[in-house]
């Protein structure tokens, strides 16, 4: 992908144009200083690639003509990835931010026992999502859900065929990079600062998640989702 990367918010096969919102258009035209007849990329998030041309150099409305359009379908095995919200936000749009670039479908932020942040603003980290996507030219954007209390791991599991929960505790475990995981998607759990109580690790286990280890070492949040993540994304690459 040579050609400058977009973000539209939808698309419709019997589009022939897209015009771009005034954000793009402006970064597109004044920023870029792509003129009419420069070729422009474009996806919807949902596996569109759209090739195309600047028909209208607008910079408040850059009107793109549409010249061809490839889809991608998912991964047959995606990575589901439930984690803690993070007393830091910094930290977590981070995380949101490699996540995506590895490639996991969903993320799942969790309100635990030791949660110490209920609340998140949807929309900014939507827009790290966004970015992280064109930045590491996917054209599909991880599903971010609302926060969802711990519970609601016994609901998530009839989403994924592999299902873990790593946990420091002294509890019986296996590396996760031994895991041996079906075909299908895969979720993995992540605590927050503190990790998981016994009582959450025991609920997970009793609701059929495999308990995991990433190490020998103790990792904050965000580096232990990242890590979970990449090992799960990889393995799912060579399905």
């Amino acid at each position: 992908m040579n050609a400058p990367f977009f973000y539209i918010a939808s698309y419709e096969a019997s589009q022939q144009q897209v015009m771009l919102d005034e954000t793009n258009s402006k970064h597109a035209i004044q920023v870029l200083r792509l003129k009419k007849g420069d070729a422009i990329l474009l996806t919807d998030g949902c596996g569109h690639l759209i090739n195309g041309i600047i028909a209208d150099e607008h910079r408040k409305a850059c009107t793109v003509q549409i010249e061809s359009v490839e889809f991608s379908a998912r991964p047959d095995d995606p990575v589901i990835l439930a984690v803690s919200l993070l007393k830091n936000t910094n930290r977590f749009e981070w995380l949101l931010e490699k996540v995506t670039e590895l490639g996991v479908s969903r993320i799942v932020p969790l309100i635990c026992e030791r949660t110490e942040k209920e609340t998140m603003r949807i929309d900014r980290l939507q827009a790290v999502l966004v970015s992280a996507m064109l930045q590491s030219q996917q054209c599909w954007l991880p599903v971010l859900d609302s926060p969802q209390p711990f519970s609601y791991l016994a609901h998530l599991k009839e989403t994924a065929s592999n299902c873990c929960i790593a946990y420091c505790g002294a509890v019986s475990k296996i590396p996760l990079a031994a895991w041996k995981i079906l075909p299908g998607a895969s979720l993995v759990c992540i605590g927050p600062e503190g990790d998981f109580t016994a009582d959450e690790q025991a609920e997970a286990a009793a609701n059929g998640f495999t308990t995991v280890s990433l190490g020998t070492t103790r990792l904050r949040t965000e580096t232990a989702a990242m890590v979970a993540s990449a090992l799960l994304c990889q393995r799912a690459t060579l399905h």
